[in-house]
């Protein structure tokens, strides 16, 4: 994507200007638009447009988190990074009286669902995003990786962080991944409890009596059978009829043993 960016920027100039606020030192700050400025640099261009704004901190959090919460592909750590430092942008500037005092925060109000609108993500999607960054770092980069699933290692995030080095051992060694329903009784056994490489054993090897065993298959190619039909059989008649003669065959040796 970047070489991309680069390839454009050659071609075009930055399209699209970037955000910055000037420095109390004096030059400016890029707010919105590192990748632009990172990609006109390896371009070998030397200036690129802008646009000044005066902000406060939070405010410049909130719209970088913003600005690159647009990019297509982005990672549940970066997700997850990004929403936490949004809502606690949010947080502060609602702690914080307007100028005018017009404005005030009503105990209702919720920083989660502001982050969620501008995300367009629900309030609980959010917030399992930001459970996420109690994970250690190994543990979330599987989830980077994919090897992981998001709502399984939300639960996980719940472990302390001594538990979860425990059970990544456990699933390195075991070479697995945990279910929904197998993550949740790891968080119950961390809450009430500490998390031995014995119990996480137990609850990992333990079968879910909701799961059957899988039938063991025979397949018979219909090619080999489809003579013996009428013409324009499907499959599923075949195997029916199949089924059924089978059953008079069986009624019929059952009753010649006697």
């Amino acid at each position: 994507e970047m070489d991309k960016m680069v390839d454009s920027v050659k071609e075009y100039g930055v399209m699209t200007p970037a955000i910055v606020r000037p420095r109390r030192d004096g030059g400016y700050e890029i707010v919105a638009g590192h990748r632009r400025c990172h990609a006109s640099q390896r371009a070998g261009v030397d200036t690129m447009p802008c646009i000044v704004r005066d902000m406060d901190d939070d405010t410049a959090i909130i719209l970088m988190v913003d600005s690159n919460c647009q990019r297509e592909h982005i990672l549940p750590s970066e997700k997850a990074k990004a929403y936490q430092m949004k809502l606690e942008a949010i947080r502060r500037k609602a702690g914080r009286p307007s100028k005018n005092n017009l404005s005030q925060v009503g105990t209702n109000f919720r920083a989660d669902e502001v982050v969620a609108q501008g995300a367009g993500e629900s309030r609980n999607q959010i917030q399992r995003y930001i459970r996420l960054n109690n994970l250690t770092p190994d543990l979330m980069q599987l989830v980077d990786d994919g090897r992981l699933k998001t709502t399984p290692a939300v639960e996980l995030s719940y472990l302390t962080p001594e538990e979860q080095e425990e059970f990544l051992s456990y699933m390195e060694e075991e070479g697995c991944t945990p279910s929904l329903s197998q993550a949740q009784k790891l968080k119950a056994v961390s809450k009430d409890s500490v998390l031995t490489k014995d119990k996480i054993h137990e609850i990992m090897s333990a079968r879910s009596p909701s799961v059957k065993p899988r039938e063991p298959q025979l397949t018979i190619a219909v090619s080999k059978v489809e003579r013996y039909f009428p013409k324009g059989f499907t499959s599923d008649q075949m195997q029916k009829l199949i089924v059924k003669l089978l059953e008079n065959y069986y009624r019929s040796h059952q009753h010649d043993s006697r």
